[in-house]
């Protein structure tokens, strides 16, 4: 009877455990063999990554062109599986070069550390003495990491506040923590747990959860680019591309969605550098509801010249040194690639893309439809899910796009004619 309960799974090798997985789920030799490789990663160094360890998943990596961002050009790696992502990136660079190209900045990387203090007698007075030990909280914090303190970082401020839940009132102090040009998750988890027993000690409460924040509020990332009403065609086009802006501004179906489509190229980036995806996504989520609506990240508006000048605004929370940036292989090709010297400029190139990519979104949903852009790369995989290779792919993707039907059974069905 096979059962998931394995005893001392984490205590064997990657062979042992995929050894096991093979039987449990009956896989064959091909399909063992395709888990096996990992790719620009030894097995050693995946083995230590995470727990578990089988082998790789693999996403493709491409490069989006075209990219002009404060007067600099970049080449601009991308890990993404869905079609027409990257080319949507190039093609909306390409059209804000005219007006020359993305402008972008960003805030001090600072990231918030939070302390949970429960069972706090008198909240209000708990956090007037937290607030009045303020300096040597701060410098406690600094102690744990010399390092970043010199390089300009660490614990920069702190705030207080009160809290209601169905658990009763609570304090929550947040350490505002500059980590430079790392993520910080580490470093501002190593400080809120320094710092814990002091704030304990002032409010006479139990400390419970030391913890980041992946709302990192302090840490924004802010791109603009024009783009010309000639290169979009016309004035008939500027329009339907404000309208179709407006309902994501008035529909949180509608706006999730919009939103989702700038994370595309985002989380590409994020990816493709070693970065916490999911840190980024959610913070980007977040802040996209931090007033009570869930609102775009970007906005959109005709000038008087009548060209649309689109703005995004969000978290970032990347880095390019520590975490997995410091041992992937190709995360550490892909910033060189990029050739950022800083993690607020890799915000303000994540930003850009994200604006990029929504951009295109947005034009090809007014225009000409999202289908368009996306069917000849679709049908590419079609065909090869039905079996074509080599110049044959060609030939049943050019069928299926002509008829408009992109469905495995007439790939099938045209593969056969071929043949």
């Amino acid at each position: 009877m096979r059962t998931s309960q394995i005893s001392g799974f984490y205590k064997l090798s990657p062979e042992e455990r995929l050894k096991v997985v093979k039987e449990f789920a009956q896989l064959s030799e091909e399909e063992a063999n395709v888990i096996k490789n990992t790719g620009a990663l030894a097995m050693e160094q995946v083995n230590r990554m995470i727990e578990n360890v089988i082998g790789v998943m693999e996403v493709p990596l491409g490069i989006a062109t075209n990219f002009l961002i404060n007067g600099r050009d970049y080449l601009i790696p991308m890990a993404v599986e869905e079609p027409s992502v990257v080319a949507a990136a190039s093609n909306a660079a390409k059209m804000a070069r005219v007006k020359g190209g993305f402008f972008a900045e960003s805030t001090e990387p600072r990231m918030i550390g939070q302390i949970q203090i429960c069972s706090v007698k008198n909240a209000a007075k708990a956090r007037k003495s937290i607030l009045a030990n303020k300096k040597k909280i701060l410098e406690l914090a600094n102690q744990q990491d010399a390092t970043l303190v010199r390089l300009g970082g660490g614990a920069k401020d702190l705030e207080v506040n009160v809290i209601k839940t169905h658990a009763g009132k609570m304090v929550i102090v947040h350490l505002i923590i500059d980590c430079r040009d790392a993520m910080g998750a580490n470093a501002v988890n190593t400080m809120c747990e320094a710092v814990a027993p002091i704030i304990e000690e002032i409010t006479e409460g139990r400390v419970l959860l030391r913890i980041v924040s992946n709302l990192a509020v302090h840490r924004l990332a802010r791109a603009s680019a024009t783009f010309a009403k000639e290169v979009l065609g016309s004035e008939e086009a500027v329009d339907a591309i404000i309208k179709a802006y407006a309902f994501a501004a008035g529909d949180k179906y509608r706006c999730t969605t919009h939103n989702k489509g700038i994370m595309n190229g985002i989380t590409a980036v994020a990816l493709a550098t070693g970065n916490d995806t999911r840190a980024v996504e959610a913070g980007a989520h977040a802040y996209a509801s931090i007033t009570g609506k869930y609102r775009p990240l970007t906005t959109y508006e005709k000038n008087r010249h009548g060209d649309i000048v689109g703005k995004i605004e969000l978290p970032i929370a990347a880095g390019i040194i520590g975490g997995t940036t410091a041992v992937h292989p190709m995360a550490k090709a892909n910033i060189k690639i990029l050739g950022v010297k800083s993690a607020r400029e890799l915000a303000e190139v994540m930003a850009s893309v994200g604006l990029a990519q929504n951009f295109a979104a947005l034009r090809a949903l007014a225009t000409e439809g999202i289908q368009r852009g996306h069917m000849e790369l679709h049908a590419r995989n079609i065909a090869v899910m039905a079996g074509a290779a080599g110049e044959l792919v060609d030939k049943v993707v050019e069928v299926l796009v002509k008829e408009r039907k992109v469905k495995l059974d007439r790939a099938k069905e045209i593969l056969e004619e071929l043949r």
